[in-house]
């Protein structure tokens, strides 16, 4: 083989050689060694004392972790159906070509573009009762209004919900959307024929062709819900007292606040878990599927 046939084969491998070995290192490799610190008496620092399954067992017997587990189930649940709905009626209403769909679009990906941490900052200021919605409502004149969500223990989590809702019901639109564009027209038209209305359309004919797509969107929220930090600590902190605490703020405030590193990589190793357990039937339904004509 000629030698600029050769240089030409391995310019990619080349380029994408640093990207990879960085991967290796930065992701693959703390991977393993966060893996490793969990089965270790790790406490402010990294220690090397073999302990088994301990950190596993201690972890499981804290209130504070099931607390975590608790309040990952209801924001979990919560984000997950409230995004799909809004973001499939979203994308019903703009898949309807009406005349402001060019304006819309971007106004409902627009939260998609901002930071979570920008997110919750916000929303903390306008869920806040002596800043935000609650004091502008006196201001008005509507001095019985009230709104103490944030600060309210039994209820700061639905905050939370309704913050994170709000940053990603657009993405999600965005992929319905796509998802509507994609459905054959012959069979849309095929129904209007039948006398179908536009209802029984999208619920019996449209929607159950959307399967992947809704898949796809069950994936996204549902890693996305797992790993959630920067959300919880700008808006709340995790409280007030645990009552917003996740897996995410867990694993931090036990690896670098409370000393115990081993318990902190252990929570960190099943959060690693819970998205596997995601992905890894995502990723097979995929390819066992074989590529689609």
């Amino acid at each position: 083989m000629p030698t600029r046939v050769q240089l030409q084969n391995a310019i990619p491998k080349l380029v994408l050689a640093p990207s990879f070995a960085a991967i290796l290192v930065f992701v693959y490799a703390f991977i393993f060694y966060t893996g490793y610190l969990s089965l270790t008496d790790s406490k402010m620092l990294p220690s090397y004392g073999f302990v088994g399954l301990e950190n596993y067992e201690k972890l499981w017997k804290l209130p504070h972790w099931w607390r975590a587990v608790t309040n990952l189930a209801i924001f979990g649940s919560l984000y997950i159906v409230i995004c799909s709905v809004l973001g499939l009626l979203l994308a019903i209403l703009l898949d309807q070509k009406i005349r402001a769909e060019g304006f819309l679009r971007p106004i409902y990906l627009y939260p998609m573009a901002l930071s979570f941490i920008v997110t919750g900052t916000a929303w903390k200021w306008f869920l806040d009762p002596g800043i935000g919605l609650e004091s502008v409502m006196h201001h008005w004149g509507w001095e019985s209004f009230s709104f103490t969500w944030i600060k309210d223990r039994q209820m700061a989590i639905y905050t939370v919900v309704i913050a994170a809702v709000w940053q990603s019901s657009g993405f999600v639109m965005a992929m319905f959307l796509a998802g509507l564009r994609g459905v054959d027209n012959e069979i849309i038209k095929a129904a209007q024929i039948d006398g179908a209305s536009t209802a029984t359309i999208y619920r019996r004919i449209i929607i159950p062709l959307m399967r992947p797509v809704f898949l796809s969107a069950f994936v996204v929220l549902a890693h996305l819900a797992i790993k959630s930090y920067d959300l919880v600590v700008a808006l709340t902190g995790g409280g007030p007292g645990q009552a917003t605490e996740l897996p995410a703020t867990f694993m931090y405030s036990y690896t670098f606040t409370r000393n115990s590193m081993g318990i902190g990589a252990s929570s960190a190793i099943i959060m690693l878990v819970m998205i596997f357990s995601i992905i890894i039937p995502y990723l097979y339904s995929e390819l066992r599927g074989g590529p689609r004509q």
